[in-house]
């Protein structure tokens, strides 16, 4: 029997997550909070997301999953407590913002799975500065995989090799195939040995790559000191500033020692310092001086407190407040090869971590001073240029010219559309990723202003919250000829199908791919793994249909396990 499932908050990403599951065949019913166009009243109950009645009326008490999709963490949180005082067993797929309340929620409640759209989306904008054209991730090997589609043409390098070639590489792994001619599994292809003809697409996990970045505590000195030219924007009212008081003390000085007063040049110049300063002096030096330095010594002393006063506030300024933080990370920004991430959202947040963990050199321009993620992307070194990205002169301050790509991700549409205009006419050639939180858009700005790519955050996470609704804990999943399909880990128990059973008969006859298991600690992959019988205690990760899920989960008690 199929399982019941609703999804309630049917704004982008939940109307996008229904689709897909009635797409796979799945018993879904909807709540949102005003009708929606072309949908049915049965298919979508009206009402208030988290009112008892609304979710009776959808069914909860015989629903088996809930997934919980709208944009507000408190009403996620509301929507959840209620479901489960009408039924307290149902498997809850919860979207929470709040990472850190989530991870606390799936270990205090059973069946709760908490998951975040910008967590999801971020990796696949990261592949895709990268060059990675991803259409999904996998988390393998405690590491989270590109997913690819490659097409085989004329001039692909795979062109007439064998599958099986493919099947022993540890840093690719192949997911699912796709002839041009008729339909064979994977396996089975790999098994016959089967050769790529021109047509043929494949869907492969690439192995990302680790650059640690170091450098000399002499090279970074260099650095700054030719970054320095950047000092003029930052500080140049305190250098003029401390140049007039220079100026000040300097005619003091030679009128002290040009009259009769006889004052040496130490003298004079420590007589007008403790003057101008207030930190005093000899002030015998002027009683009996002509009434002529006096009246200049009046005047000096206040020009002086007003010229010093200003130039101290400024200095204050400079130091204490904003200017020098811009200063020291406008003289950090990298020369060349750099990512530049506009806009400090959630997801240019996790975007800045993720290319700084892998090696990356990253600089973030943001307009907000009081934005939430200023100080941590700083404390990681991460230089952050405080300004609005669409102008030329931030851009060039980042050095667009030389950068390898720019991101905008902040969360306004057509802001990321002109900063991304004003990039690609800065640097035509430096490839520019877009975030339009619009998916039916997305495609079409991609087609209509040719950039390198223009990525839906929610249509990027609504395949893995459908997975996640049709089974189990999810390691990754994509869309292949508008099929779902989906990777997790399962744990054999005495009462799995899978047990006892060789892997390459389960992976012909349940029409699923094999990726590599656990036994007592050790990996088995590759040959190896298709020649293994299961046995209790093993771990297999691998993927399938999403639609054939429902076949394994809860009665069989199949438990999946997060990587």
């Amino acid at each position: 029997m199929k399982p019941r499932i609703i999804v309630c908050g049917l704004e982008r990403t939940g109307y996008k997550i229904f689709r897909l599951l009635r797409q796979q065949g799945a018993f879904v019913v909807g709540i949102h909070h005003k009708p929606i166009s072309g949908e049915a009243a049965g298919d979508v109950i009206i009402g208030s997301l988290c009112a008892a009645a609304t979710l009776t009326a959808a069914g909860i008490q015989e629903a088996h999953t809930l997934v919980i999709a709208g944009a507000e963490d408190e009403l996620n949180l509301s929507i959840m407590m209620q479901a489960r005082v009408l039924n307290p067993h149902i498997r809850i797929i919860n979207r929470l913002y709040n990472h850190n309340l989530g991870e606390r929620l799936d270990k205090t409640l059973t069946d709760h799975l908490s998951m975040s759209v910008v967590g999801l989306a971020a990796p696949l904008f990261t592949f895709a500065a990268l060059g990675n054209q991803a259409i999904g991730q996998i988390k393998l090997y405690d590491q989270t995989w590109p997913i690819q589609e490659v097409y085989i043409d004329e001039s692909h390098p795979w062109l007439g090799r064998q599958l099986s070639d493919l099947w022993e590489d540890p840093t690719r792994m192949p997911i699912y195939y796709l002839p041009l001619e008729g339909e064979m599994n994977l396996i089975s292809a790999v098994i016959s040995g089967q050769e790529l003809k021109i047509g043929d697409r494949l869907i492969i996990g690439i192995q990302p790559r680790f650059r640690p970045i170091r450098r000399s505590l002499i090279k970074k000195f260099l650095k700054i000191l030719t970054s320095l030219r950047q000092f003029q924007q930052h500080g140049q009212s305190v250098v003029v500033g401390a140049i007039v008081l220079m100026a000040v003390i300097l005619t003091a000085t030679l009128t002290y020692m040009s009259t009769e007063l006889s004052l040496s040049v130490v003298d004079a110049l420590y007589f007008s310092v403790g003057m101008i300063t207030g930190a005093g002096g000899n002030d015998q030096v002027v009683e009996n001086a002509p009434n002529s330095i006096k009246l200049f010594t009046v005047v000096i002393m206040l020009v002086g407190a007003v010229v010093i006063g200003i130039w101290y506030a400024m200095l204050t300024d400079f130091v204490l407040g904003s200017r020098f933080k811009q200063f020291w990370d406008v003289a950090r920004v990298p020369q060349r090869h750099h990512y530049i991430v506009c806009g400090l959202s959630g997801i240019g947040n996790r975007i800045v971590q993720q290319l700084h963990s892998t090696g990356h050199e990253v600089v973030a321009i943001e307009t907000d001073s009081n934005n939430r993620y200023i100080n941590s992307v700083r404390g990681l070194g991460i230089p952050v240029i405080q300004g609005d990205a669409s102008f030329r002169t931030i851009l060039q301050t980042s050095n667009v010219h030389t950068a390898a790509a720019v991101l905008t991700v902040t969360n306004n549409d057509a802001t990321n559309l002109e900063i991304a205009l004003k990039a690609k006419g800065l640097a035509p050639k430096i490839p520019v990723i877009v975030h339009y939180a619009d998916p039916d858009f997305a495609g079409m700005a991609k087609q209509v202003f040719d950039f390198e790519a223009v990525l839906s955050s929610a249509e990027l996470a609504a395949p893995a919250f459908a997975a996640a609704a049709l089974g189990g804990r999810i390691l990754g999943n994509g869309i292949t000829k508008d099929k779902l399909w989906v990777a997790f880990a399962t744990l054999i128990t005495p009462s799995h199908p899978f047990c006892s059973k060789l892997v390459k008969d389960i992976a012909m006859s349940a029409n699923c791919v094999p990726l590599y298991m656990e036994r007592n600690g050790l990996r088995v992959q590759g040959w190896d793994l298709l020649t293994t019988y299961l046995n209790e205690g093993d771990v297999l990760y691998l993927t399938m249909p999403a639609n054939r899920l429902y076949l394994l989960w809860r009665d069989e008690r199949i438990s999946a396990t997060q990587a």
